[in-house]
């Protein structure tokens, strides 16, 4: 990379670290610091939550299907679209409807403080390893394109991560979300136009691809694949414990379900352009192969980008990444502090309480760097992991989700079904084939791990039906609900949440114009691509003064 590339990651980075700090004075209180006051404006929220679930996955994981198989990688990711419009028509609704802060807060006023503890700590050992994985690879990507230690790239990324979501909360991590969109966004347009121009006329491409390039599925990556991600998809995206606070962020039930609705309209389109780089890339340079293909999206980026451009697109790759990374430590520390401090200390006080959080997302932040620090074979733990993942997502997040719609169900029977769909899932993945000799394929694992839990709680809840219409952890929920409600009716906010509104989409507006000016700066300095580069730029200038027409650098 050119020296004005490490100059862009540099500026780059300390506009995002700005813009986080910035929320130092919005986290007041449990709600503005852990659901950003309650009233985020949906569309933020689902770009947020779009770009939460965005991780090294869609360059590394997915840009080196698209390299070797084409559309499959297309086909892989239109499954998300399909469990984010399902998520918006029937989950998303509920959360917000539940009045519950957090999952776990959900999960101990329905299903009792038992089921909440043992929730709570294996989702927080699992969200560490998450974390901790994510990390190394977003390390990786700097290593490799700057020659920094990665070692020190692990420890500032974390660093940096955990300054601005320790400081501002959830509206840090929210803003910041949003502004990666839109600058990866910029960027990928840029290197799909490029990168077309590159190659010549689209029937050209289409000419050169390999057989079967353009089929929707292939080998491994079949039908039944397809059909069980998109089941995974639809918990995972829906019960995830760090998405369920783009739920429960905004104002109503309504704007929750339009949190679902974007998202899955993002993906519908999204993954036709994202994917478009390495695709290309494979007409252009045919001869990577193995893990080579990994770094198929980088070397799309790094042929066509101009100087400057290509430092952007990777503090955006990294940040992106990042996102996963500060959207746990927020649901980690709101977990720890709303479900865990609270409890053992009731006389805490507002003021102890968010002292408690600040300290958890930090010690949480210290503890994911060691992890990715522990990492010395990032590529096979990270294999471990996301199949770990994939294997134990629907069972601990699927019995949650439906609890949230049924009235039978207790904290035993859904912590009894969830140990059960465990035991069978993780005995299937990793005792059936050395005692049985028998082994799923990737594409029957899939869909073996996402119905086993539903099968059982379908089964459960016919048995329920004949003879209970409500369970007791039913009726104790419903009776906290109507006693949170009084309270809450009766109690003002700290800081008011159309304030909160205000002042994050200034401190957004603001930190647009700024990328944008830097875009269309890129833009001058390259004579081959400046009419492209500066319309973009322009672009982003033009959003930032619709979504603030008075653009002031200080809160309002």
């Amino acid at each position: 990379m050119s020296p004005l590339d490490y100059l862009v990651i540099v500026i780059f980075s300390v506009i995002i670290l700005v813009s986080g700090l910035s929320f130092k004075n919005s986290g007041t209180d449990m709600k503005s610091y852990f659901a950003a006051g309650g009233e985020v404006p949906w569309p933020i929220s689902s770009l947020s939550l779009f770009m939460s679930f965005f991780s090294a996955g869609t360059f590394v994981v997915w840009g080196s299907i698209a390299y070797q198989l084409g559309v499959v990688a297309i086909s892989i990711q239109l499954t998300m679209c399909v469990a984010g419009l399902l998520v918006g028509a029937f989950i998303a609704g509920r959360w917000k409807r539940s009045g519950a802060l957090t999952a776990a807060q959900f999960i101990k006023e329905r299903l009792g403080a038992k089921a909440q503890q043992f929730y709570t700590y294996i989702i927080l050992f699992l969200s560490l390893a998450y974390t901790g994985a994510f990390l190394y690879p977003v390390a990786k990507l700097v290593h490799v394109s700057t020659d920094i230690s990665i070692h020190l790239s692990i420890i500032v990324l974390g660093l940096l991560v955990i300054a601005y979501t320790v400081v501002g909360g959830l509206w840090a991590v929210i803003i910041t979300d949003v502004l990666q969109f839109v600058i990866l966004t910029a960027a990928v347009l840029i290197v799909v136009f490029l990168s077309l121009k590159d190659i010549g006329p689209v029937d050209a491409f289409l000419a050169s691809a390999p057989e079967h390039f353009f089929s929707p599925t292939a080998g491994e990556y079949s039908m039944t694949f397809i059909l069980g991600f998109m089941i995974y998809n639809l918990i995972f995206i829906g019960g995830n414990w760090a998405y369920v606070q783009r739920y429960t962020s905004v104002k109503d039930e309504k704007s929750s379900r339009k949190v679902g609705y974007l998202f899955g309209m993002l993906y519908l389109v999204s993954p036709f352009i994202w994917m478009l780089p390495p695709m290309i890339y494979r007409i252009t340079n045919p001869g990577l192969s193995g893990l080579e293909n990994e770094g198929a999206y980088l070397l799309a980026c790094k042929e066509v980008l101009p100087v400057g451009m290509l430092g952007l697109m990777l503090g955006g790759m990294i940040f992106a990444t990042a996102s996963s990374v500060n959207t746990t430590l927020n649901m980690a520390a709101a977990i720890l502090t709303n479900d865990v401090f609270k409890p053992m200390r009731p006389g805490a006080t507002e003021q102890d309480l968010m002292r408690f959080a600040k300290l958890a997302t930090l010690f949480f932040g210290l503890a994911t760097i060691c992890v990715a620090l522990l990492v010395p074979a990032a590529g096979g733990i990270v294999e471990v992991v996301l199949t770990v993942g994939a294997v134990t997502g629907c069972s601990l997040y699927g019995p949650p989700i439906w609890a949230l719609f049924s009235k039978r169900q207790s904290g035993r029977s859904i912590m009894t079904i969830t140990i059960l769909s465990l035991g069978v899932n993780l005995f299937m993945k990793f005792a059936s084939p050395v005692l049985l000799s028998f082994s799923f394929s990737r594409a029957q694992e899939m869909l073996f791990g996402a119905l086993v839990p539903f099968i059982l709680l379908g089964v459960y809840e016919f048995m329920l039906s004949r003879s209970l219409k409500e369970s007791s952890d039913y009726v104790h929920y419903k009776f906290l609900i109507d006693q949170r409600k009084q309270l809450d009716d009766n109690t003002p906010a700290v800081q008011s949440e159309s304030s909160q509104n205000r002042y994050g989409l200034n401190v957004l507006a603001n930190t647009l114009l700024l990328i944008g000016l830097l875009i269309v700066a890129i833009g001058w300095y390259n004579s081959d691509s400046v009419l492209l580069v500066t319309l973009v730029g322009g672009a982003i200038i033009v959003s930032a003064l619709v979504i603030s027409p008075r653009i002031s650098l200080t809160k309002s």
